[in-house]
């Protein structure tokens, strides 16, 4: 379904199995040509060390888009992009070929067993916060930022 307006959307991206940086790139590339979809920005790449997980580091990303598609259609679509890129669950925080969450739809809240928007753990990463700070310098206080100062991330 769609949505009759845009909405501004900010999408986190990482990958740290296989080519993970073209994973990442190819990720970029197909969310901007989704229909109805405009790619705004996409941040800086990183390099972070997993967080709750282990495996090798990440590469990350935060993308702006926006969309006319409702919030539920645009998941299905980026879980369709993580798929294509061989994404397996085996367990939770698995190490990934690709990983693509919605963080922000528009001022939306929502809290359903499919969806979680704002990305209830989004606060609490670097390898969220560093990228989106840049796309949004206005959604990201320094205070949300010192608090991630232990967490290792580096702008490639």
């Amino acid at each position: 379904m769609m949505h009759r307006e845009m909405v501004s959307v900010f999408v986190g991206l990482g990958a740290n199995l296989g080519n993970a940086q073209g994973a990442v790139m190819q990720a970029v590339e197909s969310i901007g040509k989704l229909p109805n979809t405009q790619l705004i920005q996409c941040s800086s790449l990183y390099r972070s060390a997993p967080v709750d997980a282990t495996g090798p580091d990440y590469i990350n990303a935060v993308l702006h888009i926006e969309s006319r598609i409702n919030a539920y259609d645009l998941l299905d679509a980026f879980q369709d992009i993580e798929n294509l890129a061989g994404r397996a669950r085996p367990y939770l925080n698995a190490p990934r070929t690709l990983d693509v969450d919605m963080l922000l739809f528009g001022s939306a809240s929502i809290d359903s067993l499919r969806l979680t928007v704002p990305h209830p753990r989004m606060r609490a990463r670097a390898f969220v916060l560093r990228p989106l700070s840049e796309l949004a310098p206005h959604l990201v206080s320094d205070v949300d930022l010192r608090k991630l100062d232990d967490q290792l991330i580096q702008k490639i």
